[in-house]
């Protein structure tokens, strides 16, 4: 039970659960056709991205480079700023870099997206646009392998001189990840072999030897891709370069200073801003840190790759460093929805308890940095926890991101919303009623998309003799158990009831072990699980860190099977929580809900929790189709105080008991897809 886990290959399970089929189809046919259409700046009214228009441009950089040869005049870089779009939108100039510098990212997100679907279902006409696409990357790579349009288009002069901003080892981490899966699902290895070339030439530039750079990422994402890269290819280098980035962050002399400091003595104005080293979680040394700081995806991505490399290498004061950086985040940190960083300055973490609700930031990038987080220390030490924290930022924040007709997107999540604030208050200009078609900074729906094209290496993970479920979604996951190959076919019925089986296929016989999770959200103990081995006591049971484990020796069509109470739950903030404070929030399984104006009338501020509501069936469960697809609603008793129209601003206070009624709430990842109207996770009590 103590050895680290590990996901199961792609194509090893086939996803059918009724909620997560549906949604992985609704990125399939809707969320990566869109996205490909966005990519290409096709989309009417989207802002552009410019991605493809980038790799393009660079691709003919490198054909005129190569018929020039010597007579080649390369660009120099000059400071361009952070982001760079056209004079004339209507007319952009066809060799001009333009966006933000990590545009690249967003291709490669795509392309992870796309292989996870077609690893489960094959698409001629999307591999052939992803090939496509992966021909014009590798044809935009420098002969030194050198990869990132920005340094490409702009100058390479000054390629490596300013980490701390520009993101060129975040686009490699990206562009890694996508090599690796793309190649994972079709064999192809076109992008995996650039994206090696890649990682070659980094190595040959950071290191601790004499004479290579000591920097680290600005934004983290290439220590946990190295990771994946060294775990695909087998190549130590490629884990040994993600360790020596985290060794180096955080150190003195801290080396965004030298950066900085350099630049300014060579008359080099560097784009970027005046950021804290707590931003960039590089104000001490990583195995130090025990405050989730900083600007909230970067942490989060930082902490995944700890957990990687600590998996890999067993160090295990990485292990320690990333246990105290879980507690600070769930247990000070983290919204009811799942969501992570609650202040728009900087997109970040800032202080234990402040968890804004109508000016929160809860990026959807950093709910997924949180998912990610959360399975790489399911696989250290599998505790329940970490995957109810990754089941609540899944189910609520994540598909938050996404409208349910997968053509609009959330950058930023909210946990109250007025429509009016948003359009007359600078300080809420970041929070949108509703979700937009895409972004300059697009990094949130591609994003989302591999996220839940990927649902199943979340939900299952295996050691040679043990098969984790983590995550209750109907599949057939095949794996091997002690050397013998097993099918467990699961039939779920999550988010909206807790009762299914999971049914063992393996042949002439198999010893090991299948280990379940407790969830944190049903108040059932170990009972609620059963198999059908245990009668004949061919399998034992043992409860460890919220996970059930039934060992022993299986038969063809043993059977484990689970009903976990889902009843409505009323929760209260930490006392501590000020925006929280005589409020509650309403939760049912994995799925937390919210109030909307849609049902429930403007002025969501004046409902009141009804006392009625915490008593046994106090609120009711319906089955609701009001979005267009199958789900539940809450019929809560409340009380709605009087909105007094024409009452003086200030008057003598009278406690008033308000008028009796009911209101509903619906799942909060359904919020916004009625147009624009008021929105509350929290109500009065």
């Amino acid at each position: 039970m103590s050895h680290p886990s590990a996901p199961l290959p792609l194509g090893a399970v086939t996803v059918t659960d009724p909620f997560w089929h549906a949604k992985q189809e609704l990125v399939r046919t809707q969320v990566i056709p869109y996205q490909w259409e966005a990519l290409n700046d096709r989309v009417p009214g989207a802002a552009p991205s410019y991605v493809i228009h980038n790799f393009a441009a660079a691709a003919r950089q490198r054909d005129r480079r190569t018929a020039q040869g010597a007579a080649f005049k390369a660009p120099t870089l000059t400071n361009r700023g952070f982001e760079t779009w056209p004079e004339d939108p209507d007319h952009p100039d066809p060799d001009t870099f333009y966006g933000l510098v990590f545009q690249d990212s967003d291709l490669a997100k795509f392309i992870e997206a796309a292989a996870y679907s077609l690893a489960g279902h094959p698409d001629a006409t999307l591999e052939a646009e992803v090939d496509a696409a992966i021909d014009l990357i590798c044809s935009a790579q420098l002969d030194n392998g050198y990869l990132c349009t920005y340094y490409i288009l702009t100058g390479m002069d000054q390629h490596f001189t300013n980490l701390e901003f520009n993101h060129e080892l975040y686009c490699f981490g990206h562009m890694t990840e996508a090599a690796v899966a793309y190649h994972e699902a079709t064999g192809k290895d076109a992008l995996l072999e650039a994206m090696k070339r890649f990682a070659d030439y980094i190595d040959s530039r950071f290191g601790p030897q004499e004479g290579k750079l000591k920097g680290y990422p600005g934004h983290e994402e290439a220590e946990l891709a190295l990771v994946r890269l060294h775990q695909a290819t087998g190549e130590q280098r490629y884990l040994d370069l993600a360790k020596f980035f985290l060794d180096q962050r955080g150190t003195d002399p801290k080396y965004f200073h030298l950066e900085a400091e350099r630049a300014k003595a060579e008359g080099y104005p560097r784009a970027g801003w005046d950021a804290d080293m707590a931003y960039f979680q590089s104000h001490e040394p990583v195995r130090e840190q025990d405050e989730a700081v900083g600007h909230a995806v970067r942490a989060g991505y930082l902490y995944t790759g700890m957990a990687d490399v600590a998996r890999d290498t067993g160090d295990q004061s990485l292990v320690e460093a990333c246990e105290r950086l879980w507690r600070s985040i769930v247990d000070r940190k983290l919204y009811v929805t799942g969501g992570i960083g609650g202040t728009v300055d900087g997109e970040a973490f800032s202080y234990d308890y402040d968890l804004p609700n109508d000016l929160a930031y809860s990026e959807t990038c950093a709910a997924i940095s949180l998912v990610y987080f959360a399975r790489r220390m399911l696989q250290l030490r599998p505790r329940s926890e970490y995957a109810d924290v990754m089941e609540l930022a899944l189910y609520n924040t994540v598909l938050a991101g996404v409208a349910l007709d997968g053509k609009s997107f959330f950058y930023v999540n909210p946990l109250e919303v007025t429509p009016e604030g948003s359009a007359k208050d600078s300080r809420k200009r970041h929070v949108k009623p509703v979700r937009q078609p895409w972004f300059g900074c697009a990094c949130c729906p591609p994003n989302l998309a591999r996220t839940v094209a990927d649902v199943a290496s979340y939900a299952w993970t295996a050691t040679d003799d043990t098969l984790f479920t983590h995550l209750y979604v109907g599949g057939q996951v095949s794996a091997e158990l002690s050397g013998s190959p097993v099918r467990l076919d699961v039939t779920a019925n999550l988010p909206w009831s807790g009762e299914g089986s999971a049914v063992l296929h393996c042949g002439s016989g198999a010893t090991g072990t299948l280990a379940f999770r407790l969830p944190g959200w049903s108040d059932a103990d170990d009972a609620a699980l059963s198999a059908s081995a245990e009668a004949d006591g061919r399998i034992s049971r043992e409860v460890v860190d919220g996970y059930v484990y039934f060992t022993g020796t299986w038969r063809d069509g043993d059977t484990v099977s689970f009903d976990f109470p889902m009843p409505a739950r009323v929760l209260a903030a930490n006392p501590a929580v000020r925006e929280d404070t005589g409020k509650v929030a309403l939760a049912r399984g994995p799925i937390t809900f919210t109030f909307e104006e849609a049902d429930n009338g403007a002025d969501l501020h004046l409902l009141r929790l009804d006392p009625q509501a915490l008593e046994p069936g106090g609120i009711a469960v319906e089955p609701w189709q009001g979005l267009g697809e199958p789900m539940v609603r809450l019929r809560v008793p409340v009380r709605r105080l009087p909105a007094a129209q024409g009452a003086p601003l200030y008057s003598a206070y009278r406690p008033q008991a308000g008028e009796a009624g009911q209101a509903y709430a619906i799942p909060y990842y359904g919020w916004a897809n009625r147009g624009e109207n008021e929105m509350s996770v929290w109500i009065r009590a």
